[in-house]
């Protein structure tokens, strides 16, 4: 069952690299060896990844399958050993690939071999396990002394030298709290941005607004820069590069006009207004969960993540509502994943990270798998953390030293609650800001940080409007 499920991933996980991934030449060389194996690196990695992600959800569905239907033949093979047995192999494949994989297949990619080496695959290989090895000594290093400087006690020392029932642990509980953390830093700024994305991808409605005009001008500002290319020589290479640019944002806007124009009133005034009302309602109902969880959090020892072992899978429903109530609890911790994701490639320190179709290199996809791994890896914490579910966390994602901090654990949930109402209030009101500064005659000032305030747009009557 375990391997059915790993294989479904990765074949899925195969089809979104090969779509993102630069086409290479077909030559049979050393590089088009040393790429495909990094790409299977690559995709056992996303593959991973997705596994971490449907842990939480699989295991929460399969405890309310066995309560409805306990002695359905069809469904023994559901079982709590099951449940920990993926739980413990998420685990292990997110040590290997975040510790082994991911680096060979990056340093693999980028060796050449050692010098008076006879050039080759197994001197490519040599060069990445040598480049391996200082990279854990020096992790390891580090890991020593933090620790030494942070518990400075005989137990601890002693501890110290347990390569495999210390180092790793404490290593990965490291990187789970700075996935955390960045989860923190995104799935805010992700739950606001979640908006702006559904309003590109859908059709909005067409209130107080003339579309057969708008296309006219679009068409008039269209044929005017079809003209200046065709008035301009060749030699001028900068103007015409510049009129080409603005020649595809015109044409990008007449695609959307036509769109809109072509879309059914249904699509337009009804499905656009729902999906906008029920992104609202998600996102409301997380902070309220976690406010919840702060308050369980003062009160019950209980609610805190590394409390009790609980009931066991199939003894009883973690949810007040029973299945609905799961179902719920589903459908937030996909939302928060979908928005962690949309959140941290709209970060500026990450938005030049963003895989393009068929034109994304074989390092930048590294770079990618390993951060989709972390916030994966740290999503069922962050859900249990947060109290968007009360399953306990199982197998090695349970035993983290820093969950048993009460004072991090509060100070997570706060921070959370804050940082995702602040933005939706900065989201919500940006409009109303810009009309009132606008209105007070302010806008020139440039105290909106809305970088499309300056920007020339044509108003409804064809004029062309300055901010």
């Amino acid at each position: 069952i375990c391997f059915l499920l790993f294989a479904v991933l990765y074949i899925v996980s195969y089809f979104i690299i090969t779509r993102y991934k630069r086409k290479a030449d077909e030559q049979e060389d050393e590089d088009a060896i040393v790429n495909r194996i990094s790409l299977f690196l690559s995709t056992f990695t996303l593959a991973v990844s997705a596994g971490a992600v449907l842990l939480l959800p699989f295991s929460i569905i399969s405890n309310e399958i066995l309560l409805s239907f306990p002695q359905n033949y069809y469904i023994q093979w559901l079982n709590g050993s099951l449940i920990h047995g993926l739980w413990n192999l998420a685990s292990l494949f997110s040590n290997l690939c975040l510790f082994v994989l991911m680096p060979f297949a990056f340093f693999f990619l980028e060796s050449e071999g050692f010098a008076g080496l006879k050039k080759g695959i197994r001197a490519r290989i040599l060069e990445t396990l040598v480049m391996l090895i200082l990279l854990a000594l020096l992790i390891l290093g580090i890991v020593w002394v933090a620790s030494a400087l942070i518990d400075n006690d005989a137990a601890s020392m002693e501890s110290l030298y347990d390569l495999w029932e210390f180092y790793l642990p404490y290593l990965y509980s490291c990187i789970s709290l700075m996935g955390c953390l960045l989860l923190l830093l995104c799935t805010p700024v992700g739950l606001s941005r979640m908006f702006t994305v559904m309003g590109q991808l859908l059709v909005k409605p067409t209130i107080l607004e003339d579309l057969d005009e708008q296309m006219y001008i679009i068409t008039l500002e269209e044929e005017a820069i079809q003209r200046k290319l065709n008035g301009i020589s060749s030699t001028v290479e900068y103007q015409t590069a510049e009129l080409e640019r603005e020649l595809a944002k015109v044409k990008s806007k007449k695609t959307n006009l036509e769109r809109r124009k072509k879309a059914s009133a249904w699509e337009r005034n009804l499905v656009y207004p729902a999906v906008m009302i029920l992104l609202l309602i998600e996102t409301s109902i997380s902070v309220l969960l976690v406010a919840l969880n702060i308050l369980y959090l003062l009160v019950d020892e209980t609610a805190m993540p590394k409390g009790s072992g609980g009931p066991g899978i199939g003894n009883a429903s973690l949810s007040t509502f029973g299945f609905v109530g799961a179902a719920l609890e589903i459908i937030l911790i996909f939302y928060l994943m979908v928005s962690s994701v949309v959140g941290f490639y709209s970060l500026r320190f990450f938005e030049n990270f963003t895989p393009r179709k068929d034109d994304t290199t074989m390092t930048k996809i590294i770079g990618n798998c390993v951060s989709i791994l972390v916030l994966s890896s740290a999503l069922p914490v962050m859900s249990r953390t947060l109290g968007i579910t009360r399953f306990d966390l199982l197998g090695d994602f349970g035993r983290f030293n820093w969950l048993g901090n009460f004072y991090i654990v509060l100070s997570y949930n706060l921070l959370f609650a804050i940082m995702t109402t602040l933005c939706l209030v900065r989201k919500f009101t940006s409009a109303v800001r810009e009309e009132l500064l606008k209105a007070l005659g302010l806008d020139k000032l440039h105290l909106s940080n809305n970088p499309r305030d300056s920007e020339t747009k044509p108003s409804a009557n064809g004029h062309q409007k300055t901010l």
